[in-house]
């Protein structure tokens, strides 16, 4: 589904819809198995539903996993697809997939800025 793209992204193309929900969503068990294999260590018991960081358009969007939400598929709130210039959804877009350290500093960032 995604390929290496950058020292700090992976591509893939997805369906980009609409979606009346607050958080962007994808497949749950998609979500799961890309979080086992960009995000996990191997190290102990890890958690597997850490928010992924997509970029759609001019947008980074933690996005989790969502049972109901068709496979290859990224379901967008209406506000946000305005705001990452997505035109005419639903559509097969490319996506970016921030990698494991990338991902960290983009929730990180998001975190500080919503504390302030």
């Amino acid at each position: 589904m995604f390929e290496p793209f950058s020292r700090g992204y992976y591509m893939g193309r997805l369906y980009v819809e609409p979606s009346p929900d607050e958080h962007t969503t994808m497949c749950k068990r998609q979500h799961e198995q890309l979080n086992e294999q960009l995000y996990a260590t191997g190290e102990g018991v890890e958690r597997l539903d850490r928010p992924l960081v997509m970029k759609v358009g001019d947008r980074h969007l933690p996005v989790h996993g969502e049972e109901g939400v068709p496979a290859d598929t990224l379901s967008v709130p209406d506000e946000l697809l305005e705001e990452a210039s997505v035109r005419n959804p639903p559509t097969l877009r490319e996506v970016l997939l921030a990698k494991g350290d990338r991902a960290s500093q983009l929730l990180a960032y998001a975190e500080d800025a919503v504390g302030r």
